[in-house]
């Protein structure tokens, strides 16, 4: 465990106590509103896993040194310890040799937004919280729900109408009451009332523009990074990319990386990508701008988990520092990787996964990526998350009569049965 200093602006670096976890910077808001991120007194007592003496735990807590709570203490269901895949098949699609996939869909709640969850619910129940929030289109409304329930703390989870069904039945499984608001916008609304008159501790976003996520949360992204850097041998990889919202998971893995760099555990940090739908943090590259504008929204995503019209300065931030890349992602591209994901991989993930295949082609085609670059993609969710999207684009089963004759006639016809 370290231990914590307190919440550094990312902007202005101003520091501010343990407990203004329900806030962004109050310096910097009226000009580009920062999120908070752990400040930690140094240095960390950080122990290589394979160094004598280092504890060898499992999951998330491999990386216990560097985590704002103690494995003790923790709220944990077993998350974190995701398998590294080598996508060989993909890779050759786009003719990379060293394309791998970090698949989070075997964390407890089948999504990368576990590790928020743990290490958020972890600090609230520190913190004697009465009541966890969060507002959520599935994935982290589902987390916030899962572990609340293990460290009974009641959960309310604010939604919309056109949230996964799939996921709101987990939320509700897990005990939260959950809310559904006409409007996304609405849910901060809410959510926002209940943090400032109740005292509830919010795991997610509630105010906008989006700042990020409890900056507690954020520091379990950090084990992505050091993950990653083990099981490919203690090497860095060349490309991040991430399918990004708000960019939690881009600047915790980025802390990640930092915090590795500065212990003498790699020699260099990765460019970071961020795939995006509607193209807010490529526009504030593109133009200069020290902030994500908000964006049209010009149609609905098939990645509700990434549908945010605007970026975050954290996002922004991190992508500028790698010399990383934005890329904007479209639902015809994302479809088709999710397909040639399963069909190619046998791997089935929600389509804001298959978003980051889209940037990493579009990267590789444009020769930004080279075919020898090691280059990871954070798979984030399964797709049984919300399998209707997929299902839309399937088209009917076969039905065939039991009749064998005609079925065989049938099956034949369809190129399933071979024709003799």
């Amino acid at each position: 465990m370290a231990k914590v200093k307190g919440l550094q602006c990312l902007r202005c670096d101003a520091l501010y106590p343990a407990d203004h976890y329900a806030d962004d910077c109050p310096v910097c808001r009226p000009v580009v509103r920062s999120n908070l991120v752990v400040a930690y007194e140094q240095p960390i007592a950080l122990r290589k896993p394979d160094a004598a003496g280092a504890k060898l735990s499992t999951g998330l807590w491999r990386y216990g040194d560097v985590l704002p709570v103690s494995e003790a203490d923790a709220v944990s269901l077993g998350e974190g310890g995701s398998p590294l895949h080598h996508l060989r098949n993909a890779g050759d699609q786009l003719g990379l040799t060293q394309l791998y996939g970090k698949d989070e869909s075997g964390n407890p709640t089948w999504s990368f937004k576990d590790r928020l969850a743990c290490m958020a619910v972890s600090v609230a129940k520190q913190m004697g919280a009465r009541t966890i929030v969060s507002s959520s289109s599935g994935n982290a409304g589902a987390a916030a729900a899962a572990y609340a329930a293990k460290a009974g703390i009641p959960c309310v989870v604010f939604t919309f109408g056109w949230a996964a069904g799939p996921m709101v039945t987990q939320m509700r499984a897990c005990g939260a009451k959950v809310v559904s608001v006409p409007e996304k916008e609405d849910r901060w609304r809410f959510m926002e009332h209940a943090v400032r008159q109740y005292g509830w501790y919010p795991t997610s976003p509630f105010f906008g523009p989006a700042v990020g996520s409890n900056p507690y949360g954020i520091e379990g992204y950090k084990t992505l990074a050091y993950e990653t850097v083990e099981q490919l041998g203690w090497r860095v990889p060349d490309w991040c990319i991430l399918p990004v919202c708000y960019g939690d998971a881009l600047i915790g893995m980025w802390r990640g990386f930092g915090e590795m760099l500065a212990a003498g555990w790699i020699d260099r940090m990765p460019k970071m990508v961020a795939a995006e739908v509607y193209g807010s943090i490529g526009q504030a590259i593109d133009n200069d701008l020290e902030a994500p504008p908000a964006m049209p929204k010009t149609f609905d995503t098939v990645s509700g988990s990434i549908g945010a019209v605007q970026g975050t300065f954290q996002a922004l931030q991190i992508v500028r520092k790698s010399q990383g890349r934005a890329v904007t992602i479209s639902n015809e591209d994302t479809m088709r990787w999710q397909q040639l994901l399963a069909s190619r991989e046998g791997r089935y993930l929600e389509p804001a996964s298959a978003g980051g295949l889209v940037a990493v082609e579009h990267l590789a085609k444009a020769g930004v990526i080279k075919s020898d670059d090691v280059v990871v993609s954070l798979l984030t969710a399964s797709g049984l998350k919300d399998p209707a999207v997929t299902a839309a684009t399937q088209g009917d089963t076969l039905q065939v009569p039991s009749d064998m004759p005609t079925a065989t006639r049938m099956l034949e016809a369809a190129g399933i049965f071979p024709i003799i």
